[in-house]
């Protein structure tokens, strides 16, 4: 399926009786939902309940128990789609320029650092190693992966986190400004990230 955004492809994507399970444990059983494009499914739950392991699940790095993920309208689901842990996953003597322009050459863009920094208040970090920024600096870089190569399907694993209020308005402009172009945002919060969930599902109830 194509349309006149910025992405080709405006690929959705549903979860069919998803059942994850570490070790003897089971973390998620016939779990069901679907996303459309301009779709924002928000996962609530507490710590060890499964969240993390959903949005792996679904980047396809985790092997489900029993059900799976469709994609629908995209041949690659792998290069259509950004997952962002937890972890920034920063290499501390790298500067904020170079990280933006590793994310470019790896997931094959012109880079597109000027915008990058803008939309993420980098513009003053620009020259610093990634050991000299603050936790919430340093959550902004790693988002800016975002920017840099856009994709449309964004799994994010509590992206606001270490963010002070400015880089959560930051980040929730991101946000709308995706699902404004037809983009897919599931993310696993704690709290609300700003812009209002399509749908929210609760995992570990």
């Amino acid at each position: 399926m194509s349309g006149s955004g910025p992405f080709q492809d405006k690929p959705s994507l549903r979860v069919e009786s998803l059942t994850l399970t570490r070790g003897e444990r089971t973390l998620l059983r016939d779990l069901n939902f679907a996303a459309e494009p301009g779709a924002f499914v928000e996962i609530r739950g507490g710590n060890g309940t499964g969240k993390t392991t959903l949005l792996r699940a679904i980047a396809g790095f985790f092997k489900p128990r029993a059900g799976r993920v469709v994609f629908e309208g995209v041949e690659e689901p792998a290069l259509a789609l950004h997952h962002v842990g937890h972890l920034n996953g920063l290499k501390g003597g790298a500067s904020v320029p170079a990280h933006l322009a590793y994310w470019a050459g790896l997931f094959g863009v012109a880079p597109r650092a000027e915008e990058a920094l803008t939309r993420l208040g980098l513009s003053a970090q620009a020259d610093l190693p990634a050991r000299f920024l603050s936790q919430g600096q340093a959550r902004r870089l790693a988002l800016s992966r975002l920017v840099v190569a856009p994709r449309p399907i964004w799994l994010l694993d509590e992206p606001a986190a270490a963010l002070d209020a400015q880089g959560r308005a930051l980040l929730a402009a991101l946000i709308d400004a995706h699902l404004a172009d037809d983009g897919i945002v599931v993310a696993a919060v704690h709290e609300a990230l700003g812009p209002a969930p399509s749908q929210t599902l609760t995992v570990g109830a």
